[in-house]
């Protein structure tokens, strides 16, 4: 991957940039005019990986430079500090080398680093090694997790130790309303906190009013969403293919008292496929899909995005709500959704600032034969 270049007196510049860009290329869906999100220019990513380089005594983080007419180039490229993640990570880069500089238990074969952070200060730091942890490292350790004040966990091959948790605990603000998330180490959480709290705002906006009815999510991950958007829904009901990120959604939904959804392990074809009722088991069964009234779908899929048949399920509800991490696949897909919805609404989330990447939302209504 290319390491972003942050110059946060260009901020407005390069999101302004990305507005016309994804103006221009959903015009011909005659969107509303489209609502900017902006980021923090700078220390806005919570989570982080850096391959750790060790060259005699000196030892330093690194990402490395592709060369874009030979992908199998690297270039290594140094980082002493990373604008781009928060200032707790930032703190903790240099803290860390210093104090495992001349410890060998602890530095020896160690190859990557892994901070996940939070607004409300904890930190995870997961360390990855070349070798096999003993007892003797995890006590060296234990000692590095006080004088840090982080939480570690230690991985090698076929090897995680744990020395306190797997995970953080996020609190966002939305609305004046408080969330909290278990963010699990190794699993998928939104990387930018402010902008996770305005697309959770925007969701909330555009889903208002709808208490009567019922929403199904699809992708619903640790249950991001899926906890913000409850109490504008009689009920809801969320899926999810991943045993990690379902266990950490009914986590969550306790922790935040949400007593009106509830998250199934499933992945979306194969929900697709439940509510045709081509397909039953217990798992179809404990859903009591009977017992809803949906009126509302949200999605929020992988830069694949959707496939035809999950687009097809889609177009029978009456409101989509669509969190897309790659415009090229969502622009695919609204041909196929624009022919019996409309767009309502259309976001842009600066997720990424510095890159090309950008997080879009859309809000699409059926339309009136």
């Amino acid at each position: 991957m290319a390491v972003p270049v942050v110059d946060p007196e260009r901020y407005a510049d390069q999101l302004e940039a990305k507005r016309q860009r994804i103006t221009a290329q959903f015009a011909r869906f005659a969107p509303p005019e489209l609502e900017v999100h902006a980021s923090p220019p700078s220390h806005y990513r919570m989570r982080c990986e850096f391959r750790l380089w060790h060259e005699g005594d000196d030892l330093f983080y690194a990402m490395f430079e592709v060369d874009p007419e030979d992908p199998k180039k690297k270039t290594v490229v140094r980082l002493d500090d990373f604008p781009v993640a928060s200032r707790r990570i930032n703190a903790l880069m240099p803290a860390l080398l210093d104090a495992i500089r001349d410890e060998p238990l602890l530095r020896r074969k160690l190859f990557q680093v892994e901070f996940l952070t939070t607004l409300s200060g904890e930190a995870l730091l997961t360390l990855i090694y070349h070798r096999p942890l003993d007892e003797a490292w995890e006590a060296e350790a234990r000692r590095l997790q006080e004088t840090l004040g982080v939480m570690i966990i230690g991985r090698s091959r076929k090897q995680r130790l744990v020395l306190e948790r797997d995970h953080v605990w996020e609190r966002l603000t939305v609305e004046g309303r408080d969330f909290v998330y278990q963010q699990v180490e190794n699993s998928f959480t939104q990387p930018n906190a402010e902008i996770c709290r305005a697309m959770l705002g925007w969701a909330r906006d555009v889903t208002r009013g709808s208490q009567a009815r019922d929403l199904v999510e699809l992708y619903c991950g640790n249950g991001n969403f899926t906890i913000a958007l409850a109490e504008n829904f009689r009920r809801v009901l969320a899926t999810e293919i991943s045993r990690t990120s379902v266990a950490s959604a009914r986590i969550n939904l306790e922790a935040n008292g949400i007593a009106n959804a509830s998250v199934g392990r499933m992945s979306a074809e194969e929900f697709s496929a439940a509510l045709k009722g081509d397909k039953g088991g217990r798992r179809v069964t404990e859903m009591g899909l009977a017992d809803y009234d949906f009126s509302t779908v949200l999605v929020d899929p992988p830069r694949a995005g959707l496939d035809e048949a999950s687009c097809d399920q889609l177009s029978g509800y009456e409101r989509i709500v669509y969190i897309s991490c790659n415009p090229d696949t969502l622009e695919q897909n609204l041909e196929r959704l624009c022919r019996t919805h409309r767009i309502r609404r259309m976001a842009l989330f600066d997720q990424f600032p510095w890159t090309h990447h950008c997080e879009c939302g859309v809000l699409l209504e059926r339309i009136d034969d």
